[in-house]
Order: structure tokens, then sequence, then C-alpha cells
């Protein structure tokens, strides 16, 4: 049995995502598939984080359905959202003031 840390949540087996069910913030330490992860940023409630490795150019899965495509490696236990994510689905126009806002969040 792999432990998960209960402020993330596994919506599908398929998924290489985790769901935040709490803000976590950064420095803080959480069990991602028994790998405990301190993390370099503040991730918000509903936001993802990476359930295993997730290499450059592979597909999201959330749902157990691809949500998007990783635009770099992204690390077990970092977070994924529109820094390391292109949206297969919203044009890119749209991202753009998405990115800006993500990045204030960040901040």
């Amino acid at each position: 049995m792999t432990t998960t840390d209960t402020r993330l949540l596994l919506l599908s087996d398929a998924d290489n995502v985790l769901v935040a069910r709490a803000t976590i913030e950064a420095g803080e330490t959480v069990a991602v598939s028994g790998t405990p992860v301190t993390l370099t940023a503040r991730v918000i409630m509903g936001h993802k984080l990476a359930r295993r490795t997730i290499p450059a150019g592979a597909l999201v899965l959330k749902y157990g359905a691809p949500i998007g495509t990783a635009t770099r490696d992204i690390g077990i236990g970092e977070h994924v959202h529109l820094h390391n994510l292109k949206s297969n689905y919203t044009a890119t126009h749209s991202l753009e003031a998405a990115r800006a806002d993500a990045e204030g969040e960040q901040q």
C-alpha cells in the first residue's frame, strides 16, 4: 500500500496528478505515493501536483483523461499548472491572460 497525504486526492488510478483538497504552503512536506516531497511553491485548493515524474511532451491525465501536455519535465510532487502545462483544448490567446494571473498567485 502506497501512502499519499490526505490533503491530496486521486481522482482515477490512471491519473499522473493529484488534486489538492486544501491549500498547502511552500516548505511543507507531503507524501506523494509514499515519497516525501517538500513543496517549493504554495499550492492552492483544487490545483494539481505531479503523482509521478511527467516528462516534457507527455499527456497530463486527470479523471483518467488527458487535460493537456507537459511543456517541460515535471518532478514528483511539483505543482502542475499553466507554467508547465499546455492545454490541448484552450486557445493560446486565452491562456496568456490565465498565465499572467497564475504568476500573480505564486508571488
